[in-house]
């Protein structure tokens, strides 16, 4: 009997960011990943790492040997902050992954990573923080042929939060997808031995979870100007939950300006679907892990 496939999911909240979340109502960052890899994948096994958490071993080559593939979720660090010990082991093990060939896939802080391991730069975007959907991304040229999104539309909205970019690529990077926003949504890199696909959005979060982190952000979305008030802020998310509840809400859908590119997990988690197939599963079968 061949051995489930084994993953390893890396979850750079510190635990207070990690509580914090909680509080709102979401689930663990590592959870949302893991929930997602079962649903396009099941049977699979996975391990977390914490790598913010005190004491935390950093695996080296051959604890990583074992695994198919690393997942890594959104994250609230800054990848250019040097001084940070959690940032640096965390593009440390990026840059193992690249060396050995060991295929990753991240969205978010995962894109960054990405990015920084292979030699590219990141910095804090000019216009701001993008929070919430992420409207009109589009797949460049290079995005329309490759495999990180075939089954996928040419142009979809998905979830969103982040306050940095991308403003360098690295070399053997190939930007996938872009919006008036953000000028890199996805990117594929080859750097050494390895591959690194990524998208600046969430693929695996709900509109539940989404609507959870609003209420985490709420101080810093009302002093950005996200709502005048914190009563708009929950109303906004109260009809969220509710859409979620009942997907197929025709009011819902038309006042959140949302549809099933968001709602439908066979749409907003295809990138994942084929990253799985089209690099881990295969680099499982060539090493047999």
């Amino acid at each position: 009997m061949t051995a489930p496939l084994r993953f390893l999911i890396v979850d750079g909240y510190s635990k207070a960011s990690r509580a914090d979340l909680n509080r709102a109502g979401m689930q663990y960052a590592w959870k949302l990943y893991g929930d997602m890899l079962q649903r396009n994948l099941p049977g699979t096994k996975y391990d977390v790492l914490l790598p913010s958490d005190e004491g935390v071993t950093m695996p080296g080559k051959k604890e990583l040997e074992q695994y198919a593939g690393v997942l890594w979720t959104g994250c609230n660090l800054c990848v250019y902050d040097e001084s940070n010990p959690s940032v640096v082991k965390q593009i440390a093990l990026a840059r193992l992954c690249y060396e050995i060939g060991l295929p990753a896939f991240g969205s978010c802080w995962g894109l960054q990573i990405s990015v920084v391991a292979a030699g590219g730069k990141v910095a804090l975007n000019p216009k701001g923080k993008e929070m919430g959907l992420a409207r009109k991304i589009h797949l460049t040229p290079e995005g329309k042929n490759h495999l990180l999104f075939q089954g996928k539309p040419t142009v979809f909205e998905a979830y969103i939060s982040h306050d940095d970019m991308v403003t360098e690529i690295p070399e053997g990077g190939v930007i996938l997808a872009a919006n008036e926003f953000t000028p890199v949504q996805a990117l594929a890199v080859t750097h050494k031995k390895g591959t690194f696909w990524s998208v600046q959005y969430h693929p695996e979060y709900s509109l539940y979870e989404m609507a959870c982190l609003i209420v985490a952000r709420e101080e810093k979305l009302l002093k950005g100007g996200f709502f005048k008030h914190s009563e708009e802020l929950h109303a906004m998310v109260e009809k969220m939950k509710n859409l979620f509840q009942e997907p197929e809400r025709k009011d819902l859908r038309w006042q959140l300006v949302i549809d099933d590119d968001v709602l439908s997990p066979g749409i907003k988690e295809c990138e994942f679907n084929n990253w799985l197939n089209e690099q881990a599963v295969p680099y499982s079968m060539i090493l047999n892990v």
